[in-house]
């Protein structure tokens, strides 16, 4: 509860047949719909909405100024068979948009028991999140995107509609992946992939220009892409050019190491032509 301007104590606006949890925490601006079922464990930030007939439960914390559409399932438990009803998390952060019918499921202790959504993303209807996934911020998932487990998607990436991730696999800071394709090795920050089996197909430099990447960090990244796939050049050569051009261009050093620090970190190796 809080003071309105008028003096009074506000509360959350909560319809009159949802379920709210007494422990559930909730910031006096939150709305929550007709229908909607609000567990114990959960902490739900200012200004944000819960449509009709969502279920948020687990032990879930919800940020500012979200939007969850209809029939949304958040913060339930994780489909893993060693899953043995442990607290584990689900954390999201502030500005998303989250539409119909989507999925997120709490971690597990196999990894770090918690899954992340950044802020500002937008989450389209059917998608699937589940447990362990780390999600960046201002990404755009498409209509029913699949993760597995444990993926990481970085900031800015965008996946395609009805795209599939397998468990433990990496998109990329600024990656941009084609509808329907089934990604089975790690998509590298800036790299555009399509297809099934996912392949590379370019640099998304169009998604670079609207962010602000200057010409010669742009320039860059098209060179480094063409040192890991169009020279024949083995993965620890490439990498060893693509220093040898951050030294002699410092401008294009920051975006050059994200794309480095992604290579050193991959475990699945990164989608190949």
């Amino acid at each position: 509860m809080r003071d309105s301007p008028d003096g009074s104590m506000m509360t959350a606006k909560i319809h009159p047949t949802a379920l709210v949890d007494a422990s559930a925490i909730l910031h006096p601006t939150v709305e929550i719909g007709p229908y909607s079922i609000v567990g114990p464990h959960v902490s739900i930030g200012e200004g944000t909405i819960v449509g009709p007939h969502c279920v948020i439960d687990g032990h879930t914390s919800i940020g500012a100024h979200n939007t969850f559409y209809r029939f949304c399932s958040i913060g339930g438990a994780p489909q893993d068979k060693k899953y043995a009803g442990e607290p584990t998390r689900l954390e999201i952060g502030d500005r998303n948009m989250v539409r119909e019918y989507v999925t997120f499921n709490t971690g597990t202790i196999q990894d770090v028991g918690v899954t992340r959504l950044g802020h500002d993303n937008w989450v389209m209807a059917y998608v699937h999140v589940a447990h362990d996934c780390q999600i960046g911020s201002h990404t755009i998932l498409a209509n029913g995107v699949q993760m597995g487990g444990h993926v990481h998607v970085g900031d800015w990436a965008i996946v395609g509609g009805l795209a599939a991730v397998h468990q433990f696999g990496k998109i990329g800071a600024h990656a941009m992946v084609g509808g329907q394709s089934a990604l089975h090795m790690d998509v590298p920050p800036y790299v555009m992939g399509a297809g099934n089996p996912c392949v590379p197909v370019g640099v998304n430099t169009e998604g670079l220009k609207r962010r602000g990447f200057n010409p010669e960090s742009i320039a860059a990244l098209r060179d480094a892409y063409k040192m890991l796939y169009r020279r024949g050049l083995s993965l620890d050569d490439a990498k060893n050019q693509i220093r040898a051009r951050q030294t002699q261009e410092p401008i294009t050093a920051e975006a050059l190491q994200v794309l480095l620090d992604f290579l050193e970190s991959s475990a699945r190796g990164i989608i190949r032509p």
